[in-house]
């Protein structure tokens, strides 16, 4: 789950992370109120969206303007660029050509920036433990620093057992050049975001750019937190804090049946019970010439009633031309797959070839059960037969 940049801020420095004075505005006139709060000379005022880039993002509205990220020096000019940006539709890098609609903006007091650095702490998968990720180019994307620099980027791995310790801070403050009393600040600032990550059950905390002052005080200008959604049970407060409109409304909706479920690009929709037999899945469906139109994992408890939801929502997609049911049933029966099949197809009046392979307990009543249903779904004998067929199905109704 991700969380925009003002909450961010708002939860590490509870931990003591060093940020610049803002407040959150939904209005033009709320904006003006936090730029008087703040006083000046200088104001920041930032759309809030979940995509980086927003600085170099163009309004639709105006895609010769300004981006998303203006600093202006009046709060007569906070409260026109608030009125400019606050319901239009930013696009960045990250998000796509249909870009975002800004509903809320930061304002924030502007900051005497000498240097601009990156510091991250992620979860990462080789060692198996939280690392942090540090380089001397902030402000920039940390992938086109590791592309063209990667000599520049740092990484030091914390041992869980010990926690982060004061070496591995002062490594890190050594690594981006600081010295005297910016190593101390480094060190707090580092150690509380490391204690708000292992306390929180982050997935990612980032601050791009981390910044030093003219007066060398070092303050996160920007923040990213990302929390991973099997912990939010433990974290109401964390929880409450996700904004749905910037999330996929088909992955909303598949939350609440228990379904994991992402779209993806391509034509043939995929329903699979369990993530490794999904992703082998869609590799041999591309193997045969298709494109998989979405992940689509129904878990080892699936109903009739996920079953129906994982077709509406397969079948939400315009671009989804046929759909390959791929279910090993071991702790999942195949009746019932068949009969959730046959009932959400009936349902959802499917209109599109419908590939269908089963495997496993109960596996000859569930391929009666399909057979019978006067339905013409395809069965399929193994993995590859079923991607052939529902490759060459879609391909036949294109014709």
């Amino acid at each position: 789950m991700n969380i925009h940049e003002y909450q961010a801020k708002e939860l590490l420095k509870t931990y003591g992370v060093a940020v610049p004075r803002g407040g959150v505005a939904y209005t033009a006139e709320e904006a003006e109120k936090v730029a008087r709060e703040l006083g000046g000379p200088v104001w920041v005022v930032k759309s809030q969206i979940h995509a980086g880039g927003r600085g170099a993002g163009r309004f639709k509205s105006n895609p010769e303007g300004k981006g998303g990220v203006r600093v202006v020096k009046s709060v007569e000019d906070v409260v026109s660029n608030a009125q400019e940006m606050l319901g239009q539709v930013l696009v960045t890098k990250q998000t796509g050509p249909e870009g975002k609609e800004v509903k809320r903006l930061y304002v924030e007091e502007g900051a005497d920036i000498k240097r601009e650095l990156y510091l991250s702490l992620l979860v990462d998968r080789g060692t198996g433990r939280i690392t942090v990720v540090a380089s001397t180019e902030g402000g920039m994307e940390i992938e086109e620093v590791a592309h063209n620099t990667p000599e520049k980027i740092v990484k030091v791995s914390i041992d869980p057992v010990t926690g982060i310790q004061g070496y591995h801070t002062r490594k890190i403050a050594f690594a981006l050049g600081l010295e005297g009393k910016q190593v101390g600040a480094a060190s707090k600032f580092l150690t509380a975001m490391y204690k708000a990550f292992v306390d929180l059950d982050c997935a990612i905390v980032e601050v791009n750019p981390l910044i030093v002052t003219g007066s060398g005080d070092i303050l996160a200008l920007d923040a990213k937190m990302s929390f991973d959604d099997n912990a939010l049970f433990r974290h109401k407060d964390v929880a409450a804090l996700r904004d749905e409109s910037e999330e996929d409304p088909s992955e909303i909706e598949a939350a609440k049946y228990e379904l994991n479920y992402v779209k993806l690009d391509g034509n043939i929709g995929c329903m699979v019970n369990g993530a490794g037999l999904a992703m082998a899945t869609m590799d041999i469906i591309k193997l045969y010439g298709g494109e998989p139109a979405n992940f689509l994992d129904v878990g080892g408890g699936a109903t009739k009633e996920r079953v129906t939801a994982a077709f509406k929502l397969i079948l939400s997609d315009p671009n989804v031309e046929g759909i390959l049911v791929n279910i090993f049933g071991g702790i999942m029966r195949c009746d019932v797959i068949a009969e959730g099949v046959v009932s959400a197809a009936r349902e959802v009046k499917l209109h599109v070839p419908l590939v269908v392979r089963l495997e496993g307990t109960n596996v000859d009543l569930g391929k009666k059960i399909l057979a019978e249903s006067g339905l013409p779904i395809i069965s399929a004998d193994n993995l590859a037969d079923a991607a052939e067929k529902i490759a060459r199905a879609v391909v036949k109704e294109r014709v």
